[in-house]
């Protein structure tokens, strides 16, 4: 059972963590997927029909957010456990998602599904993490393509449209994982054949069609080149399992190797992550791979030269998890992100632990030496930036205190817990303290 200082809440202001060169050792159970959990979420309201969702990650704060928005709109919420959640519709959605309360990135989706269900909508301008410039113009577009008027009015986005949307062929100028989850839920309800040209196929946009064909949606995957959708008029409830979360299996595997420990990850999702643990591997990792578990049995972190990209590629998610990886490492390391240049951010941090590190253009350069990282006062940039840090302060000598914690309850379930479980001295410091 978990204590209460093991939940990282809203109000969480500073996470101590301290591992004193003690190996990370234990069992992890992962969680289902943040970014499909929220995609699947988004997902109901394209129905009136009743969903429930198991391995669904209920602690995640974004989760959470995402749950009282759907309330908002008339949604009613159930929660059967902790990884367990039925979503029934109490009445027709509005058409506006009033609220005033932290905003996440899936009002895009959510605008999405108002717009194909109820033929008009208006959510507030998308929140999540400043991950450079994440621009919204390819979702505006792709609502265009499929017959709907689109437009700005104060900090909301409005769309609406004459009936249903109308079937189109979408061509999408750049490979990108929220626009592809966005046309093909429009498309599921808009009148006609759509097909969605150079889509970002991976793993939680798998699980968002795999859903959405248990609902009764006509969707044909044609590999990496598009995605066709013969729209219906109305979609039904369904039983659907998350996947579990690839990014915090990442994130357990480096910890192990690391802190050279010897850490089980249950239910690991292999398949979603061939290209990085081939990365993972030649730079050090020792991996096993048992009946529904990996095995990470320490190893020793050698410098990595990683370039973020589509799936199968490495995701621009993993990256501040391996810059931390490369601190660790004894020698230069390279990482370019040409997805999102701008999230390099969080090494300005890892420098206040001696993490040595240079920024040219989209090429991130780190001077890996764990020995050398001291315990110190870091911020939590973003979700990804908050897990990198933690894991810095696995290796670092004495205590890593990171402010701005909350940023990580954002994405992990029970992290407090499972880094106690793996030996490390944890505690949390809610604002007021």
């Amino acid at each position: 059972m978990l204590e209460p200082t093991d939940t990282i809440a809203e109000n969480t202001a500073r996470l101590h963590v301290r591992m004193d060169g003690r190996p990370a050792c234990g069992r992890i159970e992962l969680a289902g997927a943040k970014n499909s959990a929220l995609r699947l979420l988004a997902a109901s309201l394209l129905t009136s029909g009743t969903i429930r969702l198991s391995n669904y990650p209920a602690a995640l704060l974004d989760a959470q957010i995402h749950v009282g928005m759907l309330e908002a709109l008339g949604k009613r919420t159930t929660q059967a456990g902790p990884d367990a959640i039925t979503i029934e519709e109490g009445r027709m959605p509005p058409h506006r998602l009033a609220w005033d309360g932290r905003s996440i990135r899936n009002t895009l989706l959510i605008l999405g599904c108002l717009l194909a269900r109820t033929g008009k909508g208006r959510v507030p301008l998308p929140g999540g993490c400043k991950l450079g410039e994440r621009r919204y113009d390819i979702h505006v577009q792709l609502m265009r393509d499929l017959g709907a008027e689109v437009w700005e009015d104060g900090d909301d986005l409005c769309a609406r449209s004459e009936g249903r949307l109308k079937g189109a062929e979408i061509h999408l100028p750049m490979r990108s994982t929220g626009a592809t989850e966005n046309a093909v839920l429009c498309a599921t309800l808009a009148h006609g054949v759509s097909r969605i040209w150079n889509p970002h196929i991976r793993p939680e946009i798998l699980d968002l069609i795999a859903m959405l064909r248990a609902m009764g949606a006509k969707i044909t995957v044609m590999g990496q080149e598009h995605i066709e959708i013969e729209g219906i008029e109305t979609l039904s409830g369904c039983d659907h399992r998350v996947i579990p979360d690839n990014m915090e299996a990442i994130t357990w595997l480096s910890a192990a190797v690391m802190t050279g420990g010897d850490i089980e990850i249950a239910e690991f999702p292999y398949d979603d992550l061939e290209v990085v643990l081939a990365h993972l591997t030649a730079a050090g990792a020792n991996l096993f791979r048992g009946e529904d578990a990996l095995i990470v049995r320490g190893g020793r972190p050698f410098p990595i030269e990683i370039s973020t990209g589509p799936h199968p590629g490495i995701n621009s998610d993993v990256q501040p998890i391996l810059a931390a990886w490369a601190a660790a490492a004894q020698g230069e390391s390279r990482i370019v992100d040409l997805r999102f240049p701008g999230r390099y951010d969080y090494a300005a941090e890892m420098a206040k632990m001696g993490v040595n590190y240079r920024i040219e253009r989209e090429l991130l350069t780190i001077h890996g030496n764990a020995g050398l990282l001291q315990g110190t006062t870091v911020c939590a940039l973003d979700l990804r930036a908050g897990a990198a840090l933690s894991l810095c302060g696995l290796i670092a000598e004495g205590t890593t205190v990171i402010e701005d914690a909350w940023q990580i309850g954002r994405g992990y379930v029970d992290f407090a817990a499972k880094l106690r479980s793996l030996g490390a001295e944890v505690s949390l410091e809610p604002q007021g303290w």
